[in-house]
This record gives structure tokens, C-alpha cells and sequence, in this order.
């Protein structure tokens, strides 16, 4: 690679260490006193938790009575989650998480966050729950329908021996997981004083609440119309910081918006799925053109710095490695392809591998965190018509005469550049050629030419 693709990548990997680093504070609007405002909205990744964690410190530093979380979540990466919460339970002024605006939830990660927060609230019309962890790669079982009484006195055998549990329908794998959320949510739960059998429930069978029962429930602590609404039944209210117990002051102070800082919004971008799958994309075949075509550098800088981008976000990403190591061999059939004469046996194989690692790639039920579909079939039917348009000019060449080489010139004419018999001289395309005839040839008599063995062609009168 030249010196401008060089200096490029280098300059992307000082870029990619900067954005892993610890980011600086992020911005906020307002002066020290007030309510610092972080807002969730939508999955839960790294860039979230980085954001969250931040502004919990920054809010710490500048001393604001508080900090409110802000929610409208479907869920997210488990790690990121745990981030955050640690955050939380380690923070030296009162959290309080509020989903908000009306219609919003804090589904499965935001459920686990509500639970650890000194203060829970929610606004009317929101929803939280279904919090049962889904591991990268998908479900290994289907999940059977929850069974009727009727339907479990048929399932009996002849000796009347009651069905197993729907637990047995776990595997093992599954089971660990789902009894480390329980116990995780059940201990934030009785750190905060809150209903620990609901959120098991919520673990376990997925179960979700509207707001107005979440409170019947003991699930959150009140419900606010408006984060203005929220200060004010917050204030008098005693929560418990570490051992101490302080009483909440949140009467008419002000109300501060945090922004994340620009390596926060970078490392979001960065860490979408789909735009990270586009750049090993653009990588992969970025590298592949200036390998075809050594010193047009563009595509090499290009490739180089979006492999570089693609496999920082997959490092911070929780990626399936097979499906990643898939994608690899793909590629590395689809290469093949072009350089040996299968006929396109490597190249579709090499395409099927290289679409079922896409697939199971980034393969979460969390929205926001998967790869779109739509682009996954993009890339395999464009690669589809790429490996037919090779199988038919391959196809074609061969049905093609040759134009090149010596075979060339089997079928042609020459002509006798002297008499001989057996042995002796003909002129072909301007050269003198030895020749070896079956029949005496005069001295300018046309002969076809039969054969060619090396610098000998075999002729024969014409």
C-alpha cells in the first residue's frame, strides 16, 4: 500500500483508540444545582452505556441534586446494561429512572435499570417488563405454549404419571441464564424495597405492566405527568444513598438536558449494526480491487479504513464469531472462484456461506440490534448476479475460437517458400517457418497447415 493509504489508516486507528477511550464530561446547559436529564431512547448498546456512565460522573462533579434517566427502551446487550447499572449503584447522588414520554417503555434491560434506581417512576399510558435475557445467537428451543389443565391431564401416560414441568423444556445453557437474571433483578429488587416476585415473573414468563398496576404493584414508586410533575412529588421524599438516607430538595430547581459528547455520538454511529456490516463490506471488497488492480490506491484507502471502523465496532458489538469466521470463508470461495474453473460450484457455495454468516452475525431479538434483512438480501443477490454474469463469460469463452497462441494457425494457409519434398521452408505471416509436408510442394504453392509442434509446422498442398 502507498504512502496516502498508510497515513490514512494510521491516522483511523488513532481516531478508533481516541473514541475506546474514556470520553471527556458531556455537555450540559445548566448550572450546578439542578436536575441532570440523560435520555435513553432506544436500544441499549455501548455508546448508551458509555453516555450514562459519563453523565452520571459529570453530574457527580459539577453538583447537581440529581440525575433522571430518561427511558423509552425495547431492551439491549446485557453488558451494556450491567454498565449502567453499576453506574447507578455506585452513584453518590439519587438516580431516578422515569420512562417517559406517554407511550414509552422500559422493556427487558430498561425494566432491570428501573429495578436499580433509588427512585422508579413512570409516566401514564408507559408499560415495562418482559425482561427475559435472549442470548446472541437466538433460542436453541422452540418455546412450547403454556399448557392448559386439560391439555396436561391428556399428556399423562397410561400409568398416570403427571407431564414434566415446562422448565424440562430448557436446556441447561437457557436455564443458567434465565436463573442469573432472576437473581440479579431479586437483589436490586430488595435493595430498593420493591416487588421481587413480579420481577422473577417478569423474568421468567416475560410479563409486562402498565403503569397504573406497576404502582398497585410496588414495581415503581409514583407516577409524574411531566418531569416537572416528577420534581415535584420527588421532593421530601427520602432515598438511601450507600448507608446514608437523604431527603430530596427538588422544589423549583432547574432542569438540565445532557448531551453526549461527539465520541459518544461517533461510537454510535459506529456501532450500529448495519452500518458496521456495510463497512466490512465495503472492506472486504475495497481490498479485493486493489488487489485486482495493484497502485489505484483509492480502493485499498477505502477498504483499509472501513475494515479498520468495521472491526472496532464488531470488537465492542456482542458478534457470533461463527458467523463472522462464515463470512470469511465465504469471501475466500468466492476468490476462488475466479481463479479456478469450477464453473461456479465454489463461487455458490462460497455465497451461501457468506449470507448465513450475515445472518447470524449480529443475530439478537433486540430491535436495533440485528442486521436489517433488506440488506442482507441486497448484498446476496447482487453477489448472486455477479457469480451468474462470471458462470457465463466463462461459459461463452469457451465456445469461442481461439485467437491466440499457435493453435491459432492450424486450418490456416501459408506458402511454400521453396521446392522440397519432405522437409523444407514455408512463409507464413511474414516469417519463414521449418515445415514437414506428406507430399512434395513446388515453390509458391499455398499449403494448409495441419499441425504445429513447437517451431515445426506440418503442412500439406493446399
Amino acid at each position: 500500500m502507498r504512502a496516502p493509504a498508510t497515513v490514512a489508516v494510521l491516522g483511523l486507528a488513532m481516531l478508533a483508540a481516541a473514541a475506546a477511550q474514556e470520553p471527556v464530561a458531556p455537555r450540559a446547559s445548566a448550572a450546578a444545582g439542578s436536575a441532570a436529564v440523560l435520555t435513553i431512547d432506544g436500544a441499549i448498546g455501548p455508546a448508551t452505556s458509555r453516555y450514562v456512565v459519563r453523565g452520571i460522573e459529570a453530574a457527580e462533579s459539577r453538583g447537581d441534586r440529581l440525575v433522571i434517566l430518561q427511558m423509552d427502551t425495547p431492551g439491549g446487550l446485557d453488558t451494556s446494561m450491567r454498565d449502567i447499572i453499576r453506574a447507578i449503584l455506585a452513584a453518590r447522588i439519587p438516580v431516578v429512572s422515569y420512562v417517559y414520554p406517554p407511550g414509552a417503555r422500559a422493556a427487558s434491560a430498561g425494566t432491570y435499570i428501573l429495578y436499580a434506581s433509588h427512585v422508579a417512576a413512570m409516566a401514564p399510558a408507559t408499560n415495562l417488563g418482559a425482561a427475559t435475557p435472549v442470548a446472541i445467537g437466538g433460542e436453541s428451543t422452540p418455546r412450547p405454549e403454556p399448557q392448559t389443565d386439560k391439555d396436561k391431564e391428556k399428556d399423562k401416560d397410561k400409568e398416570g404419571k403427571p407431564p414434566k414441568p415446562e422448565g424440562d423444556n430448557l436446556t441447561t445453557l437457557e436455564r443458567k441464564s434465565i436463573n442469573d437474571a432472576v437473581a440479579y433483578i431479586r437483589g436490586l429488587a430488595e435493595l430498593r424495597g420493591r416487588n421481587a416476585d413480579w420481577a422473577e415473573q417478569a423474568v421468567r414468563g416475560a410479563a409486562s405492566l402498565p403503569a397504573t398496576v406497576a404502582l398497585k404493584e410496588r414495581v415503581v414508586d409514583l407516577i409524574a405527568r411531566d418531569p416537572a410533575d416528577l420534581l415535584a412529588q420527588l421532593d421530601g421524599r427520602q432515598v438511601k444513598i450507600g448507608q446514608a438516607s437523604i431527603t430530596l430538595a427538588t422544589n423549583g430547581i432547574g432542569i438540565s438536558r445532557v448531551e453526549p459528547d461527539w465520541r459518544t455520538r461517533l461510537l454510535s454511529v459506529l456501532t450500529n449494526p448495519t452500518l458496521a456490516y456495510g463497512l466490512l463490506l465495503v472492506g472486504i471488497y475495497g481490498l479485493l480491487l486493489e488487489g485486482y488492480n495493484p497502485g489505484a490506491v483509492l480502493p485499498g484507502v477505502v477498504g483499509a479504513i472501513s475494515l479498520l471502523l468495521a472491526l472496532f465496532a464488531f470488537q465492542i458489538l456482542s458478534v457470533n464469531y461463527a458467523g463472522l469466521a462464515l463470512i470469511a470463508v465465504g469471501v475466500g470461495l468466492i476468490i476462488m472462484e475466479f481463479f479456478l474453473p469450477t464453473f461456479g460450484s465454489l463461487g455458490v457455495g462460497g455465497l451461501i456461506a457468506f449470507v448465513v454468516g450475515s445472518i447470524i452475525l449480529l443475530d439478537s431479538d433486540v430491535p436495533g440490534l440485528n442486521i436489517a434483512l433488506p440488506v442482507i438480501a441486497g448484498v446476496a443477490t447482487a453477489g448472486g448476479l455477479m457469480l451468474l454474469g462470471l458462470v457465463y463469460l466463462a461459459t461463452r469463452s469457451l465456445r469461442r475460437p481461439v485467437v491466440t497462441g499457435t493453435q491459432t494457425m492450424v486450418g490456416t494457409v501459408g506458402e511454400a517458400f521453396e521446392d522440397f519434398g519432405e522437409r523444407g521452408r514455408v512463409r507464413y505471416g511474414g516469417e519463414l517457418w521449418n515445415a514437414r509436408s506428406s507430399a512434395p510442394v513446388r515453390a509458391g504453392q499455398p499449403v494448409r497447415i495441419v499441425r504445429v509442434e513447437g517451431l515445426l509446422l506440418w503442412v500439406e498442398p493446399s
